[in-house]
């Protein structure tokens, strides 16, 4: 049973169960900025409803998978697949298929397992990463790491995303060090700072520790970790979180300005684009005119009268371009909460004035009012979804209420026979789940 905490003014029951400070401390003093290590002793509960060594073995054993859900190393080095797969046989006509006989000749001999993807191969990570992004607002993914006795895994590294690293069973010895590249964004890998990466390992750790079952840890990307298993296997999940930044509300920004005439004009002719002095003045030229359009976007949609930008330019609300950017970026990056075909249709089938639904988890939406009045629509990443807008309050107290549990007879603005028929409309298009 997940026990939610709430420390501060702000209670995230996912995020709760990988820190030891307050979820508002954590997003004012230490999201993206330095490293967390949180004992078992002070979390609010373990991680064995999460991932245990028997999901391993289950995984490998029973499971089927496929590259590139499972990889492995030795001593830092990849190996290649035909090392741990093999063909799946008669009535699976594929040939990367996990060979558990391979994966235990390798592991013995002291490679790493790397099982990648878990958040959407084992149900209870596809539920605990579903949550911990609606916690945090990132998408995020989950690898687990099983590495045999005194081996070291990967070389010290960073990594260009967040990462919480939760210990499942056995102990790791793990080695910190401050960022030799702060804040990488994704095209900037730990590799183009080899050198550097390799002499900053050489200094006094900033965190030097072992972790064991229950202990968490926190690591901003860019900070450089290694690892060592100590005693026995050691397995720990790795949750990545991608972190959006400020470079991707510029590239929104940039987006808009295809609507600037200045910035639309064909270069000069004849220009060698190998001379850097001969386009220095283009240069020059068209950053203005970016500067010029982007201090006119706070203002332009308000007060096109007074904007900067050049005659007949409307910018779109900045805020509004970015969110719609952001937004959709964000969806084609999560998941919202599986849905069940067979039970929905089922549910369907039996729709009475008792029956209890609720909006689909991690599903996000907008409200608004068609452009007539008519209609109250539901406007999803994938789909928009009208009904007629005496459906609206009913809509609307669905949405509002998240996970809480509606029985049709409560839906306001609605007869009965009404609200069946807007509950079967939504739960067939995937917007609620039966309660």
């Amino acid at each position: 049973m997940t026990i939610e905490i709430e420390r501060g003014s702000v209670a995230r029951p996912a995020l709760s169960r990988c820190i030891n400070v307050a979820p508002d401390e954590f997003a004012r003093e230490l999201w993206g900025r330095r490293p967390l290590l949180s004992a078992a002793a002070t979390l609010p509960e373990g991680f064995g409803d999460l991932f245990s060594e028997r999901a391993v073995d289950e995984l490998i054993a029973e499971r089927g998978v496929r590259t590139p859900f499972i990889r492995m190393a030795h001593e830092g080095t990849v190996l290649s697949p035909g090392a741990y797969t093999a063909p799946g046989g008669f009535g699976a006509e594929v040939g990367d298929q996990v060979s558990s006989e391979k994966v235990l000749a390798e592991f013995a001999a002291g490679a790493t397992i790397v099982l990648q993807g878990l958040h959407r191969l084992w149900p209870p990570l596809i539920d605990f990463t579903r949550r911990l992004v609606d916690d945090i607002g990132h998408p995020a993914q989950v690898n687990a790491y099983i590495t045999p006795a005194s081996s070291r895994g990967f070389d010290p590294h960073y990594d260009v995303h967040d990462v919480f690293v939760l210990q499942i069973a056995g102990e790791k010895h793990w080695r910190i060090h401050a960022p030799v590249h702060v804040d990488p964004l994704r095209d900037q890998p730990w590799g183009d700072h080899r050198e550097a990466v390799a002499r900053e390992a050489q200094n006094e750790p900033v965190i030097d520790a072992v972790l064991r079952p229950g202990d968490a840890l926190y690591l901003p990307r860019g900070w450089l970790h290694s690892a060592e298993a100590l005693g026995g296997t050691s397995v720990h999940l790795t949750v990545g979180v991608a972190a959006y930044t400020r470079a991707d509300v510029v590239r929104a920004l940039v987006s808009t300005l295809g609507d600037v005439p200045a910035l639309r004009g064909s270069l000069p002719l004849g220009l060698d684009f190998s001379d850097a002095d001969a386009l220095r003045p283009v240069v020059e030229e068209t950053v203005a005119e970016l500067v010029r359009a982007l201090t006119a976007l706070p203002d332009a949609h308000d007060q096109l009268e007074n904007a900067v930008a050049p005659p007949g330019f409307r910018a779109p609300d900045p805020a509004a371009t970015v969110s719609r950017y952001l937004a959709a970026r964000f969806a084609g990056a999560t998941r919202p909460e599986p849905v069940a075909p067979l039970a929905t249709v089922d549910a369907i089938a039996a729709l009475d004035p008792d029956s209890a639904v609720r909006w689909r988890g991690s599903l996000g939406a907008r409200i608004d009012s068609s452009s007539d009045g008519a209609h109250v629509r539901i406007v999803t990443a994938a789909k928009t979804v009208a009904l007629p807008i005496e459906a609206e309050a009913a809509v609307r107290r669905l949405h509002e209420g998240g996970a809480a549990a509606v029985t049709l007879a409560e839906l306001p603005g609605l007869d009965l026979e009404s609200a069946i028929v807007v509950a079967r409309r939504l739960l067939r298009e995937g917007i609620l789940v039966p309660a």
